[in-house]
């Protein structure tokens, strides 16, 4: 006889009460009727309740409990791989329940059948994913019936069956649920409820993973990113220290925000070329790469003293008798690394000798992962995917450019990079003119920090752009929670879905530098 009432008044999800004992029973029993009289004995719930008030929950409609869900915390090094669901609730004593775990393991769900249709399981399941992440725990882990698997036992396998169901080929009233929450089946357990026929005595073991755990030894990082960008304009300046008061003036201003990250252009400091003109371009700029080592150290200083990380646009080096482009990133905690332009343009290998680097790295800051592209290594996929595939969250791209379509390469492919890569990417460049400095003459540049594309996001996945041609700086909030939201539950996946079992990108041996 059915229960539902004509009209629903209220519906509340709160956590289960002793007093809630009897309309729970009525529910279960009519939610496994094809099991027998199965429900929770009185003692067992007032023991969760007692030991685990916050992992017990329910949903109340009109003043009657109607649907549960029972959980504890569980230590899994402990528990193991291979266990039965009686050894996962310690033999319903719920000695295996400690605040010292590192799971949620869920050992109960059900709702009345005469409720069912009214996503109340997924509600359940949402204030579970959201108790996991408040108790920092790893993962929700459980056991799940396949009580369809009884129709199939005889012509398919176990993970036959997982996988039809995974291919929407057969229903299966929990496990397809399961799936659709975001859980995965992390192993097929065999004996996990004896006295389930209808799964035949198996099991899937199955997880939820939570995006946001942080292990208790990690230390803090920052979710919020301020990113500031000095769009720098080219002036001639006297010596090198004039040209470093000018960069520590943006260092200042852009600190006094709080900002996480300063970036300048590549090759912001050309216009000491200037003293060089008459050498010719190739060596110019090899008497340009004589001030390097001063401009790295004193963006080092700057760096701890203004409390903020530095991307030092890029400059010339000579290493071994080669000429590379390098962009240094100085923290503030005084260390620094080095990215190398991989791929000169024609102009830099004709005019100057440039060579291409063999380093690709991503970076650990305190204010998340990142890369440094330089330029026209942008418009080369393979670099900035093979760094997203080592977790980066931000990618940095300090460019030079002359005219509007040379920077229009750039920034549509720094666009794509963002959307592709599903991270932040930062670009940032110079403007004016040099008439002192041959083969830098002309810029043209509007900085800018793209967004991936998605609900999350801005709709044109620019998170904020400067005013072309106009010396400024653009600072800007990113969250890198939102990439981690992306990456899991995003409306696609770019980086979970490539095909690797019909591809593979990865770096050669390296050469030589």
């Amino acid at each position: 006889m059915s229960t539902k009432p004509n009209q629903i008044e209220t519906v509340e999800l709160r956590t289960l009460k002793q007093e809630d004992y009897h309309d729970l029973k009525t529910a279960m029993i009519s939610a496994y009727s094809g099991m027998g009289e199965s429900y929770w004995r009185e003692k067992s719930i007032d023991k969760l309740i007692e030991i685990f008030p916050e992992g017990q929950l329910c949903v109340e409609i009109n003043g009657k409990v109607v649907a549960t869900a029972l959980s504890i915390i569980v230590d899994y090094a402990k528990l193991g791989e291979t266990h039965t669901y009686v050894q996962a609730v310690g033999d319903y004593t719920f000695n295996t329940h400690t605040y010292k775990g590192d799971i949620l393991y869920g050992i109960e769900v059900f709702v009345h059948p005469d409720y069912r249709g009214m996503r109340l399981a997924r509600r359940l399941y949402d204030a579970r994913k959201l108790l996991c992440e408040n108790l920092n725990l790893k993962s929700i882990i459980l056991g799940g019936r396949i009580p369809n698997y009884e129709k199939f036992s005889k012509e398919l396998s176990p993970r036959q069956y997982i996988d039809k169901v995974k291919m929407k080929e057969i229903y299966d009233p929990t496990l397809t649920f399961q799936i659709s929450n975001d859980f995965h089946v992390r192993k097929i357990l065999k004996n996990y409820l004896p006295e389930d026929q209808q799964s035949k005595e198996f099991a899937t073991l199955l997880e939820w993973n939570n995006i946001y755990y942080e292990h208790i030894d990690n230390y803090l990082k920052k979710s919020t990113v301020r990113i500031g960008l000095v769009q720098w304009q080219m002036r001639l300046f006297p010596t090198v220290s004039d040209l470093m008061e000018s960069a520590e003036y943006f260092v200042d201003a852009v600190s006094d925000y709080s900002s996480d990250f300063v970036v300048f252009p590549e090759f912001f400091n050309a216009p000491l070329m200037a003293d060089y003109n008459h050498l010719g371009e190739a060596k110019a700029i090899r008497e340009l790469a004589k001030h390097t080592e001063y401009i790295r150290n004193r963006f080092c200083e700057l760096a701890v003293s203004y409390n903020v990380n530095i991307i030092a646009g890029s400059m010339p080096l000579i290493e071994d008798d080669k000429l590379y482009n390098v962009s240094y990133l100085c923290r503030r905690d005084g260390s620094y690394d080095r990215s190398i332009k991989i791929h000169p343009t024609p102009s830099e290998i004709n005019s100057w000798g440039m060579s291409g680097g063999n380093e690709l790295k991503v970076f650990d800051t305190d204010a998340g992962r990142i890369g440094i592209l330089i330029c026209y290594d942008s418009e080369f996929p393979e670099l900035a995917r093979l760094q997203a595939l080592e977790k980066m969250d931000i990618l940095f791209i300090p460019f030079w450019t002359d005219t509007q379509n040379a920077y229009n390469r750039v920034r549509i492919c720094s666009q794509a990079r963002a959307i592709e890569n599903e991270c932040y990417v930062a670009i940032t460049g110079s403007v004016g003119n040099l008439p002192k400095v041959n083969n830098m003459d002309l810029q043209y540049a509007q900085s800018a920090i793209f967004s991936p594309s998605d609900f999350a996001f801005p709709s044109n996945a620019i998170v904020a752009e400067t005013t072309p041609n106009t010396e400024n700086i653009l600072i800007a909030d990113v969250n890198l929670d939102l990439l981690k939201e992306l990456h899991e539950f995003g409306s696609v996946k770019n980086l979970k879905d490539r095909r690797t079992d019909f591809y593979d990108l990865k770096l050669k041996s390296k050469p030589k530098q």
